[in-house]
């Protein structure tokens, strides 16, 4: 067997029959090629132009079975979104594959079923929103940096000038006490004590509280916090009940509020106002 200069075999029917021959015999390409020393793969695939490959040479194709599954639950009547999770493919591939099958009716969800749908859609987006929340209050966080002596100064100033006890013209007491119900408000405050050398012995805490709570836990729980022992603390407050009033804090966290007074605080008190008066003086020049 020879070649002319174009490279084409100068018996290419007599190859031919050779081939097919080989291929109904069921070899494959390779085995064919070789047999017959073709070097030539669009010469071999004009010998075996028309000549189906033998099934032993078929890779099976795994989309053939996603393929199949997809059409079987279509019929069923699923939706597109639930074949996609069920099958873990793409939307597309499902459309080309079922394209031909008749819509499946959309049936009409129940009130239960609808309300399900939305409360789980509605899940999600607080779960989402909870989670910004928390990126953005960590990210807060981290902006506030190290807290310089004079950074704590001032802050407990304003925090003392907005929460603490003031003195009226037409009732002139002078002195420190501080109430809140936010353990970390109460601890900034006394944070802000000892950073101007107010000594732990001039502290006095008591605890203020509704009637209808737990005063023995709310008692535990402030001297807890602040570091000493129950019996410590001066006589609870408690708040009588007012059936008008429609109280939200009543659940297990509710402590009441913590009263912290600084024992001959007048002096303390009338600085506490001159650094506010300097603080609003300075806010009143931006403003100018």
């Amino acid at each position: 067997m020879t070649t002319h200069p174009a490279g084409k075999y100068t018996d290419f029917e007599g190859l031919r029959e050779r081939a097919v021959a080989l291929r109904r015999a069921g070899l494959s390409r390779r085995q064919i090629r070789d047999r017959l020393h073709i070097d030539n793969n669009d010469i071999l695939n004009r010998l075996l132009e028309g000549e189906p490959p033998p099934e032993w040479t078929k890779r099976p194709n795994a989309r053939d079975d996603l393929r199949d599954r997809a059409r079987e639950l279509r019929l069923q009547g699923w939706t597109y979104d639930r074949i996609q999770v069920e099958l873990g493919c793409s939307k597309g591939s499902i459309s080309l594959w079922v394209r031909d099958l008749p819509k499946p009716e959309r049936r009409a969800r129940s009130r239960e079923e609808a309300s399900a749908i939305a409360s789980r859609g509605w899940e999600a987006k607080l779960r989402l929103r909870e989670e910004e929340r928390q990126r953005t209050k960590q990210s807060a966080a981290e902006e506030v940096g190290r807290l310089s002596d004079r950074d704590l100064f001032l802050v407990g100033v304003g925090l003392y000038w907005a929460e603490g006890a003031k003195s009226k013209p037409h009732d002139r007491r002078e002195r420190v006490t501080f109430v809140n119900s936010d353990p970390n408000m109460i601890t900034a405050f006394l944070a802000w004590l000892k950073l101007l050398d107010v000594a732990p012995e001039r502290l006095r805490f008591a605890v203020q509280i509704h009637e209808t709570a737990d005063a023995a836990a709310a008692e535990r729980f402030w001297a807890d916090h602040v570091g000493i022992e129950t019996p410590q603390l001066l006589k609870t407050t408690l708040k009588k009940h007012n059936l008008r009033t429609n109280r939200k804090n009543t659940g297990a966290g509710y402590y009441g509020c913590l009263r912290v007074d600084v024992l001959n605080g007048a002096e303390l008190y009338r600085r506490i106002e001159g650094w506010w008066s300097g603080i609003v003086a300075h806010a009143q020049q931006r403003l100018r």
